[in-house]
């Protein structure tokens, strides 16, 4: 078992005792929109207080209305990236995104299975652009390579219904613990489901094991279509879990960053809006005011509104178990 790397040199400071970010490692491949992939995971982990370390396992063609193609890097290239970080900082969570070729989730479990004491965020973002062929090997080898090494996976509820059980009776949806009993059975302790229909206009998301609901947080349904929000969600995950937070609590507070941060979103193009993770950042309400009194202009909203009911769990203590190599 290999230990958790640490800096080949003591930094030259006498204030040792100053905090610093924890670092993420990611793999994810480029989004030139800046809608989700690595400008998503790395604008959330510095948000919210971490070092993001990405990984580029290859780009997007797309604008924020669709993904046009993507192309991979070679499997050395996403090993040599990897290494390289691993082996200088000291990181403390992984993070899977989209890796675009079953060559480069070997290569990404085999660098993960060298460090089972770090804990996997794993998302799988809706793929239904990519063609029928390269989607089933790249499932088929998620399934096989990443997801048996996998601490958490995250996902919206009808892309992980047609990926775990895809024979599902559809006279009624699963639930996110028959989600998470079918990915259990390759080894994932935990599944976080998003967006779940409820009545009224609501969506769920919910954080389960194959024996029970552990948390929930309901959204009001937005007016207007949101991309890079699995992203954003899966990342500020990561970096929470990385920064010494219990599972819940984490899974609490990254939904309640994505709420905040699809409340304030915007839309640059011509297509869909975008999440603004750096919500935090904005002017205050009394400063516009102050700006619009002085005869600036105070800028309209570019959201559409939304509300969330967050549910506090009372559980607390779940802590993210070591992931052990099963392939």
């Amino acid at each position: 078992m290999a230990t958790t790397p640490t800096p080949t040199s003591e930094p030259e400071t006498e204030d040792l005792e100053v905090a610093q970010p924890v670092c993420v490692l990611i793999f994810n491949a480029n989004d030139p929109s800046g809608a989700g992939g690595l400008t998503a995971d790395i604008t959330t982990i510095a948000s919210v207080g971490g070092h993001p370390l990405g990984v580029v396992t290859g780009t997007y063609v797309r604008d924020t209305s669709r993904i046009f193609e993507h192309h991979s890097f070679a499997d050395d290239c996403i090993d040599e990236q990897a290494r390289a970080v691993l082996q200088d900082f000291p990181v403390r969570a992984i993070k899977v995104g989209f890796a675009g070729s079953p060559e480069n989730l070997a290569v990404i479990a085999e660098i993960s299975s060298d460090y089972p004491e770090l804990p996997i965020i794993s998302y799988m973002p809706e793929l239904s652009w990519w063609s029928d062929d390269k989607l089933d090997q790249y499932l088929d080898a998620f399934r096989e390579l990443v997801l048996p090494q996998t601490s958490v996976l995250v996902g919206n509820h009808s892309t992980l219904w047609r990926w775990l059980l895809p024979d599902w009776d559809a006279s009624r949806s699963p639930s996110a613990r028959d989600l998470a009993i079918a990915a259990e059975e390759v080894g994932v302790p935990y599944v976080l489901v998003t967006g779940i229909p409820l009545p009224d206009q609501f969506l769920d998301n919910v954080l389960s094991t194959h024996h029970a609901v552990l948390a929930s947080h309901r959204f009001e349904m937005f007016d207007g279509s949101f991309i890079g929000a699995g992203d954003t969600l899966s990342s500020a995950l990561t970096a929470l879990v990385a920064s010494g937070n219990d599972l819940i609590s984490a899974t609490q507070e990254s939904l309640e960053y994505l709420d905040h941060s699809l409340d304030n979103g915007f839309r640059p193009g011509m297509g869909h809006f975008l999440p603004d993770r750096m919500f935090w950042a904005q002017p205050e309400d009394d400063e516009l005011d102050a700006e619009a009194a002085d005869g600036a202009a105070a800028p309209a909203p570019a959201a559409p509104s939304g509300r969330s009911i967050n549910e506090p769990m009372p559980l607390e203590g779940f802590v993210m178990p070591p992931h052990d190599t099963k392939h």
